[in-house]
């Protein structure tokens, strides 16, 4: 009955072309055999059919069909073929020269694990046993079995499931690299030998139609030396391949991004790619750079969500907080079902050409840009756009008639396609990327991790000068994304006279901060040590020294009616050995450095009031602190009463708290705290046993900057437990030592440039 009714529809579907009018599909033989499908638009023209296997899996025969208007599928599924999930192969390793590979298989399939021997008077380079992946990939590096030929490069191998021509390594010689039929090349497919002993490009793979770039490969290739060009802006004398985003001391950097929302995009793949982009610019917008920026979108038309000449004219803090809310803003929508892939390149074309003629050539000459891509290269209008490309690299490049010399200016502009969606055009898009050094095409199956792959390409290990830097993207209850969430945690565990735990923050990779009474007078270094996260084998640190500061004395009012005295409770812990930075390890910032004055983007010689009014501007000011909470921390909300009137208010209830007999509770209060808790409209946490000693801080323009030290309370409502998101009551109050009024203390031990560490960079004012 079925059958009969198909061809009924079809019949229909060939009367009804005549008059212009469309048919749907039907779902006959488009179901797939263990997995799953999607449609765009249901069974209406153009409607695409999107195939989904588990992972270890891909579509087989297609990856996705499309709806005609006659009512067929395009490719039309086949009886004799059915769509089915079939297993993920890798390729074949069986290209190693001068070796064996072992077992010998005609498929190698995920789990699958090979191992290389070399022959005698070989050496084995790269890995000697590798696994076949989930993406299609092998673990591990190419294994290459080479000999001490005295040649310049050395063997530069052959990649699984390739082929090469060329086995000379001198001097200019050169290596191609093909893959098998079924497969293509991704990488440089030619190289030659340099006479620093260094093969030009990028080493080759060769990859299946469901082999794809994990987000981990991603942040290696794409960025991992991001943070040098936004921190250090040195000038490019580096030759490794990790570099990517460039501009010298003088120059500007412009960032050129475009996003396909055409009909072949799903609407969840938009939204990941919009929202790696806005991480992307959020955790750019952390460091001293201040790049331009052109976004656009793009199916059939241009949708641009900013223009990067209007960088030019605005204040950039300002347009950049425009550029993300409309980002969030921009909604995909009704789309045509055209692409014209062409026209985004344009766009970017037409911008460049606008400020070049603005500015002239030698301005123009220190402008470096970046164009990344997000696409599947699917377009079906405005012609290809490898000449708007060429074009594009003639505006940076500029020309011999300008003076410039061939090939003097490729550091200046970088073209990146991310392939994204079902099925990827990878021919079309391949040719479309351009920079000198590392890899510029990535096949991205699932992009919904692209935004912790853009936080991890900029807070590696080596920008150690950079505080407060944290990781937002996923904040769960799982413990490495709290780490990452606050990297600068640490507890201090005193074994002394009088045992005691408390929270501490690591200031700089040599010391952590916490409070002193978390110290008793006879208390040994060898007494304490600090737990912290920083990726080796023990997270418990020894610690060298510690030292309170000077004012501290606990008995100092016990004659005016406070019997502990908590003035100036703060100390600073010196580690016996740095802890290695990590994007879970890293400072937090506190207050009068040039470090700090540089996260809040403080423009030219800064001050400490500068930063005070900036961060402590409000009657109420939002702050936070941490509590023990598992799997790890929790954080606390609360609100300093920074006013006159509210803090007077706040103060006075110091006079409820045991072993206070005082009838002024500024004896007990001074000025060098700040008070927070009771009953407001917003919500107050307070502070439990084992919270002392942890960081009040602030987050600002994604930064986190130490305000305060967790002092003391006036009650306990937390009861026995260690920690917890207990909130304040009433009479309830807390009060945290604020780090502006403790700066020389700071000063005389963080900032000691006559030691062995190296020390912070305090503000003359």
């Amino acid at each position: 009955m079925t059958s009969s009714w198909d061809w009924f529809a079809a019949l229909l579907c060939l009367l009804c072309l005549g008059v212009e009018v469309h048919c749907t599909c039907t779902k006959t033989s488009i179901d797939i055999i263990g997995g799953n499908y999607t449609l765009t638009r249901n069974l209406e023209k153009d409607s695409r059919l999107v195939y989904h296997c588990s992972e270890g899996q891909y579509p087989y025969p297609e990856l996705t069909r499309v709806c005609q208007a006659d009512g067929t599928w395009k490719p039309a599924p086949k009886r004799s073929i059915p769509q089915t999930c079939k297993r993920v192969t890798c390729p074949d390793p069986f290209v190693l020269q001068n070796g064996n590979v072992s077992p010998p298989q005609d498929n190698y399939f995920v789990g699958d694990e090979t191992t290389y021997m070399c022959d005698s008077g070989y050496t084995m380079r790269g890995s000697s046993s590798r696994i076949c992946l989930p993406n299609g990939k092998w673990n591990g590096s190419t294994p290459i079995c080479s000999y001490d030929s005295g040649e310049a490069c050395p063997d530069p191998g052959i990649p699984p499931g390739a082929s090469r021509t060329g086995n000379g390594f001198d001097i200019d010689d050169r290596v191609k690299y093909t893959c098998s039929d079924n497969m293509f090349l991704v990488g440089s497919s030619e190289r030659v030998c340099q006479e620093n002993g260094q093969w030009t490009g990028k080493e080759p793979a060769c990859y299946y139609k469901h082999t794809y770039d994990t987000p981990q490969e991603v942040s290696e290739a794409f960025g991992s030396a991001i943070k040098d060009s936004l921190t250090t802006l040195e000038s490019l004398n580096d030759t490794q391949e990790g570099r990517k985003i460039r501009i010298s001391k003088a120059g500007i950097l412009n960032i050129y991004i475009g996003v396909d929302i055409s009909e072949s995009i799903l609407k969840e793949e938009f939204e990941q790619a919009r929202n790696a982009v806005i991480t992307l610019i959020n955790k750019i917008s952390r460091f001293s750079v201040s790049p331009n920026y052109e976004i656009i979108f793009f199916s059939s038309e241009v949708y641009e969500v900013v223009n990067i000449l209007d960088f030019y004219d605005d204040n950039k803090e300002d347009k950049l907080k425009h550029v993300i809310n409309d980002l969030k803003a921009f909604e995909i929508g009704d789309r045509n079902t055209g692409t014209d892939l062409n026209l985004a390149f344009k766009t970017f074309e037409d911008r460049m050409s606008f400020r070049k003629e603005q500015v002239g050539p030698e301005v123009f000459k220190e402008y470096r840009h970046t164009l990344i891509m997000f696409t599947d290269g699917v377009y079906n209008m405005g012609g290809p756009p490898t000449n708007t490309v060429e074009r594009i690299k003639n505006i940076v490049y500029m020309n011999a008639a300008q003076g410039v010399k061939p090939g003097s200016r490729e550091d200046f502009l970088d073209i990146y396609v991310f392939g994204i969606g079902a099925q990827i055009f990878d021919d079309d898009l391949q040719p479309l990327t351009v920079g000198k050094d590392g890899k510029h095409y990535f096949r991205m199956k699932d992009i919904g991790n692209l935004g912790e792959t853009f936080d991890e390409i900029i807070d590696e290990s080596e920008v150690v000068g950079m505080c407060g830097l944290y990781q937002e993207y996923d904040i769960t209850e799982d413990k490495d994304s709290r780490l990452r969430r606050y990297p600068w945690v640490a507890f201090v565990i005193n074994k002394g006279q009088n045992k005691k735990t408390c929270f501490g923050s690591l200031v700089s990779p040599d010391f952590v901060l916490t409070a002193a009474h978390c110290f008793t007078f006879g208390d040994e270094p060898k007494d304490v040590v600090v737990e912290i996260e920083d990726g080796s084998a023990s997270r418990v640190k020894e610690v060298k020294n510690f030292t309170w500061h000077p004012n501290y004395n606990i008995r100092a009012k016990a004659k005016e009616g406070v019997a502990e005295f908590y003035d100036y409770d703060v100390a600073i812990i010196r580690l016996s050995e740095a802890v290695a930075i990590s994007a879970s390890t890293r400072p937090i910032c506190i207050p009068c450095t040039q470090e700090t004055s540089e996260a809040l983007k403080l423009v030219g010689k800064s001050t400490c009031k500068q930063q005070e009014e900036l961060l402590l501007k409000d009657k109420l000011e939002r702050l936070s602190f941490l509590t023990k909470h598992e799997p790890f921390v929790a954080e606390k909300e609360v609100f300093a009463k920074l006013g006159e009137d509210v803090r007077n208010l706040c103060i006075q209830k110091a006079l409820n708290a045991p072993g206070i007999s005082a009838t002024d509770p500024k004896v007990a209060v001074t000025d060098n705290f700040l008070c927070t808790g009771g009953l407001d409209e917003q919500r107050n946490h307070i502070s439990c046993r084992g919270d002392s000693g942890g960081a009040v801080f602030k987050n600002y323009e994604l930064r986190t900057i130490q305000i305060g030290v967790v002092s003391w309370g006036t009650h306990d409502l937390c009861g026995s437990a260690t920690g917890g998101l207990i909130e304040s009551n009433e009479d309830s109050r807390d009060f945290h030592v604020n780090l502006f009024k403790m700066v020389d203390f700071f000063k005389s031990v963080l900032g000691d440039d006559n030691q062995d560490y190296v020390p912070l960079r305090f503000l003359e004012e």
